[in-house]
């Protein structure tokens, strides 16, 4: 559980479709560090961070269309996680050498204001976006202050 002031959060749940179970659920374990739980032939659970997220098999991906943000063409249909400053520096370093291609390589995004976060984009084997930011302050995830 991750806590903010007297409020602990628990673990997110997400289901995301995907083409080829065995391809993808090898990106999410070698690739990003995830842990499987429950499986069967059209679906399996990982473990995101402490987050439950669940790959289903589709026969066809969902189109995805995109948005400027920053002055970067953002997928308006994407996931991810909040991580700390340190855990999204380690991720992004065990990325770059992994040889991960980025759809937004990492930068620091709104740099002065009070919404800056470090940002990065990525997409798995079946083309969902995944996001993974993280902010200098934790106050700052749900801030109303631009």
């Amino acid at each position: 559980n991750t806590c903010f002031g007297s409020e602990c959060m628990r673990p997110f749940h997400l289901a995301f479709p995907v083409l080829n179970l065995e391809e993808v659920v090898d990106f999410y374990t070698t690739v990003l560090g995830c842990e499987t739980g429950r499986r069967k032939e059209e679906s399996c659970v990982l473990n995101l961070f402490g987050h439950q997220i669940v790959a289903h098999v589709v026969p066809k991906m969902p189109d995805v269309t995109t948005n400027p943000v920053d002055g970067k063409s953002v997928p308006a249909m994407h996931f991810g996680v909040v991580l700390t400053m340190e855990q999204w520096h380690e991720l992004k370093q065990r990325l770059v050498l992994k040889g991960v291609e980025f759809i937004i390589e990492p930068y620091e995004r709104y740099q002065g204001l009070p919404g800056a976060q470090a940002t990065m984009f990525l997409k798995d084997p079946s083309g969902n976006h995944i996001e993974f930011k993280a902010f200098g302050e934790d106050k700052a995830i749900f801030d109303k202050k631009w």
